[in-house]
């Protein structure tokens, strides 16, 4: 078999692997650009899919209409949801219906994203959390409990009702920008020991102001 002749020649040939040491010497004296997890915090992308969050109106109420359409864009079957009606005396969101179950499976996610272009309201979209490692297969399952966004100050604990004058659309229209005086006057009177009242902010929203 015949070799093509090196055009290095000798000194060439005794050179070449200093070239790639030199390499390596050279990063010594560059900076790290190492992330030290978890003593800091990780630095994720803006459209990074982290965990999934269910979202609330400015008044409280929450998003999810139950309407089940995460559950079958989910590829992965990881998604259960049960509906359940709101009735006068218990209203968890506008409308008719609200989730009264919700579990997300995170053996089965694959974090694609399907779910949240699915969900009608916005009520389901994806933080940047990805710490979801846990001891046993059950807690893996995420409960409404663990899914549901805390209540932001102004908020109101729902249930309550929707805010006078206005309908389940004015809010999926974003009219809602927070809580109304009777809002606050109707948990006053059926949960007067609601920790909610104590932050609650009243904000004037009327039909008048949804049409604008």
């Amino acid at each position: 078999m015949l070799y093509e002749h090196d055009p290095r020649g000798p000194l060439g040939e005794f050179l070449a692997p200093l070239a790639g040491y030199g390499v390596t010497i050279t990063s010594f004296f560059s900076p790290t650009v190492t992330e030290q997890y978890p003593f800091e915090g990780p630095f994720v992308q803006p459209r990074f899919h982290g965990r999934h969050q269910l979202n609330r109106y400015a008044d409280g109420l929450e998003k999810c209409i139950g309407c089940e359409l995460c559950a079958w864009a989910c590829p992965a079957d990881a998604i259960l949801v049960e509906a359940a009606s709101n009735t006068p005396d218990a209203q968890y969101s506008p409308g008719e219906r609200f989730g009264n179950v919700y579990q997300i499976n995170y053996l089965r996610c694959i974090f694609c994203g399907f779910c949240i272009e699915a969900c009608p309201t916005r009520a389901l979209t994806m933080g940047h959390d990805f710490e979801l490692a846990e001891y046993t297969r059950e807690t893996e399952i995420y409960e409404k409990k663990d899914l549901l966004v805390p209540l932001s100050d102004g908020m109101l604990a729902p249930p309550h009702p929707m805010a006078e004058g206005l309908s389940d659309g004015d809010y999926y229209r974003g009219a809602v920008r927070g809580v109304t005086q009777s809002q606050v006057d109707w948990v006053r009177e059926h949960r007067p020991d609601d920790p909610s009242l104590a932050t609650a902010e009243v904000v004037s929203t009327t039909s008048e102001e949804a049409q604008l």
